[in-house]
């Protein structure tokens, strides 16, 4: 009896330690996955408490300009509107993730040419900088760059001082980005030919 229970009890311990050990390893392993899918970054650039005018009166809600990018590349705008605010950068992060651009980068984490975008009023210019420049750019700008994972680059925005235009300006400027391989691949020529001489 006494044999037993020491086997008994020396298992327990060891099967129960087994099965923690497990549950923590199971854990360990699920946590770089989880990672890459929510690898993307979301930042809010603006909340502003909008009204709705309706029969019974003024319905209030709340609109959220939220930009999501995953600093690799990937990058985009999007508008929620909800009665809190938590419930309106949800949506917006939901829309943003629909639309989602890619930029080219090159090696030093700039743009391959400078580009002009616009949206509404608003009107964007980038230009390419050297190694070390850092993003000179302001506001709704300067978030969109810094999530997109430009490291050097230049813009500048005219027109319109709307948040939500100008990152749309920018956007719409990104988009317009191509570079060497995808020029060849149209042409149907070798990247070497549209190297000057």
């Amino acid at each position: 009896m006494a044999e037993r229970s020491k086997q008994g009890n020396s298992s327990s311990p060891g099967g129960g330690s087994d099965g923690q050990g497990d549950k923590r390893r199971r854990k360990r392993d699920r946590g770089p996955e989880n990672k890459t899918e929510s690898d993307s970054k979301e930042r809010v650039v603006q909340v502003r408490r909008v009204t709705k005018v309706v029969k019974g009166g003024k319905k209030l809600s709340f609109r959220a300009i939220v930009v999501v990018g995953d600093e690799k590349g990937k990058i985009a705008v999007g508008v929620g509107k909800a009665s809190e605010v938590i419930g309106a950068v949800r949506k917006g992060v939901t829309a943003a993730q629909k639309s989602l651009v890619s930029v080219p980068l090159n090696k030093i984490g700039s743009i391959p040419h400078p580009a002009n975008g616009a949206a509404g009023a608003a009107k964007v210019m980038i230009k390419p900088a050297s190694a070390g420049s850092g993003v000179i750019a302001g506001g709704a700008v300067r978030t969109v760059l810094e999530l997109a994972g430009v490291k050097n680059i230049s813009a500048k925005a005219l027109g319109s001082k709307s948040p939500l235009n100008n990152a749309r300006a920018t956007i719409n400027a990104l988009s317009k980005l191509r570079n060497l391989k995808d020029v060849a691949d149209e042409r149907g020529v070798p990247i070497s030919k549209l190297y000057s001489k």
